[in-house]
């Protein structure tokens, strides 16, 4: 998009590029990864313990991440370093065979969890911060600004899980799960159709996959994921006046659609079919002998 640079008011044509202080955060570490998560025990609501009991047939039709729970801590004798453990909430949407040719779909929540050891520099200063409420006299009795521990801080970024397969387990086999239904958050659950029983008979939640029901439902799920340490710095860079974009901005008619959409240019590259190049073969190319 192009720009045009106007020179500051207050100095006239005369501002040229100059060095100017920023704070900005800094990535310290980063790292990338493929994650499968195999047979990972969904969690279910009422409803759906009930449907996993009377079918034999499921099938997972979405999965997104809804909720994420990052923990950074210092990694003990090893300066400079630390542990970021996410846990990802994952809600599943699902449909069942239920008997005489109708199908009933259900929702559930499968919880992954990842550890990593990144580094995340040094640093023992603390960090206060004003706030944007509006202006107090110097006499008035408010709260104090509290202070942060410059900590680096998790940036972790993801794609849709992909679904991997679904099995129906029976409850004598070990089940892979990293915490209880009592420990999902509630705005998590409530997400979620149907009522979930966080203390039901027998710790039926619980990682035992014990209790009266003799079956549960697990997933399989690939993840890939982005993880970085952030930890905000200053820095002085060289700065340019202010810019404005030379395009104009258009509106449109509310009223007539179909002025709008022959505004949009035509897809062409989404009817192409896109073909491998294919290597001519040169003389120093190995037979092999077929």
């Amino acid at each position: 998009m192009a720009y045009n640079r106007y020179p500051c008011s207050i100095c006239g044509n005369s501002c040229s590029r100059e060095p100017i202080g920023i704070e900005t955060n800094r990535i310290l570490d980063a790292c990338k990864d493929r994650d499968c998560y195999e047979f990972v025990r969904v969690r279910l609501s009422r409803t759906g313990k009930d449907i996993v009991e009377r079918t034999n047939a499921i099938r997972a039709k979405n999965a997104y991440i809804m909720w994420t729970k990052i923990y950074v801590n210092p990694v003990s004798f090893n300066c400079g370093f630390y542990s970021v453990v996410i846990r990802f909430f994952v809600k599943c949407e699902f449909e069942a065979c239920v008997g005489g040719g109708r199908s009933q779909e259900f929702e559930g929540i499968a919880v992954l969890e990842k550890k990593v050891v990144l580094y995340g520099g040094e640093g023992d200063t603390i960090v206060f911060r004003s706030t944007n409420e509006e202006h107090h006299d110097f006499c008035d009795k408010t709260e104090p600004t509290c202070g942060v521990k410059n900590t680096p801080c998790a940036v972790v970024e993801v794609v849709p899980p992909v679904i991997l397969g679904t099995h129906i387990k029976e409850k004598q086999h070990e089940c892979m799960c990293c915490c209880c239904v009592c420990d999902i958050p509630k705005c998590v659950t409530s997400c979620v159709s149907g009522e979930f029983d966080y203390d039901d008979d027998n710790d039926d939640d619980r990682c035992d996959c014990g209790g009266k029901h003799k079956k549960y439902l697990t997933i399989s799920l690939g993840l890939f994921s982005v993880i970085r340490l952030v930890r905000p710095m200053s820095y002085m860079i060289d700065a340019e006046e202010y810019c404005i974009p030379d395009k104009v901005c258009k509106s449109f008619e509310h009223n007539d659609p179909c002025s709008i959409f022959n505004t949009l240019p035509f897809p062409t590259n989404d009817f192409c079919i896109r073909k491998q190049q294919r290597r001519i073969p040169s003389k120093n190319d190995k037979k092999c002998g077929c």
